[in-house]
């Protein structure tokens, strides 16, 4: 009957269209920034608060354990004549402490370790986040664990600061010989200055990782959107192919050295406190 025949159409045309019948795979594909996006592993909750264990805690624990792995190997038999991994870790070690050597003088080699610990640990979680296949994620491209550690760094240079000059640690922010309403002015930039030192440091480490990490998603999505053009995949995907792994290799790079950029700053910080100017 015709108001059978009416139903039939009309729960057609209510139902959905499966993402495959549309054709388009790109509209499948997965945004840049979902990349950054926390997943909560084991929801947990401390005294009110959410402390739950996320995808972010699961890879800086597999920073940390891979870190632990590298430096027990390296130094687990030392010898004489040093075999790879010992030699590794020396190295490591080595360039560190020529960094304080050369920034802070003699006295910055105590702290040695603790700039150590914060070089590997971000020059890993760089590293980490370049895996691919495997889901892998960048402790560093967010802004909460990158200023956790910027702020580490200045609660140690204020630290130190005040352990080793007092109050007389103010100076470092008062200009020599200068004029006193002009001293007055330069202190004050001075001082804002030394507080948006963890804010920089943190954003600095936090926007390179995150852009690299955008530019990567970007031209993958070219490689896949581009190659899929019926007759010429090749011709359409191989430039963005060949630019993706130029990105890669160049996102390695930017992962060392943001991790030394970090690390060079923090002497340098460390410098001001140790050796007032």
């Amino acid at each position: 009957p015709p108001a059978s025949i009416a139903r039939c159409k009309h729960r057609r045309s209510l139902t959905p269209i499966p993402p495959a019948a549309t054709g388009s795979k790109a509209t499948d594909m997965a945004g840049p920034m979902e990349q950054f996006a926390l997943k909560v592993l084991k929801p947990l909750t401390v005294a009110g608060f959410d402390a739950s264990f996320t995808n972010s805690s699961l890879w800086m624990a597999i920073a940390v354990t891979a870190i632990a792995i590298f430096l027990f190997v390296g130094t687990a038999k030392p010898q004489l004549v040093p075999g790879r991994m010992q030699a590794a870790v020396e190295y490591l070690y080595d360039f560190v402490q020529g960094m304080l050597d050369e920034n802070v003088g003699p006295k910055g080699r105590r702290f040695t370790p603790i700039l150590f610990s914060l070089f590997i640990f971000v020059l890993v979680c760089n590293l980490l986040g370049l895996i691919p296949w495997v889901g892998a994620f960048t402790p560093t491209s967010h802004i909460a664990v990158t200023l956790g550690l910027a702020m580490l760094v200045f609660a140690i240079v204020l630290i130190v600061g005040f352990a080793s000059h007092g109050l007389h640690f103010f100076s470092l922010f008062w200009p020599k010989d200068t004029f006193l309403p002009l001293a007055m002015f330069v202190a004050a930039i001075e001082f804002l200055s030394f507080l948006s030192r963890p804010f920089t440091l943190a954003i600095r480490l936090f926007a390179n990782m995150t852009a690299g990490h955008v530019l990567l998603k970007v031209f993958g999505t070219f490689v896949v959107t581009l190659g899929s053009f019926g007759a010429l995949p090749y011709v359409f995907g191989v430039l963005p192919l060949a630019v993706n792994v130029a990105l890669s290799a160049l996102e390695v790079l930017i992962a060392v050295v943001q991790a030394y950029v970090f690390a060079l700053l923090a002497s340098i910080y460390l410098n001001d406190a140790i050796n007032l100017h």
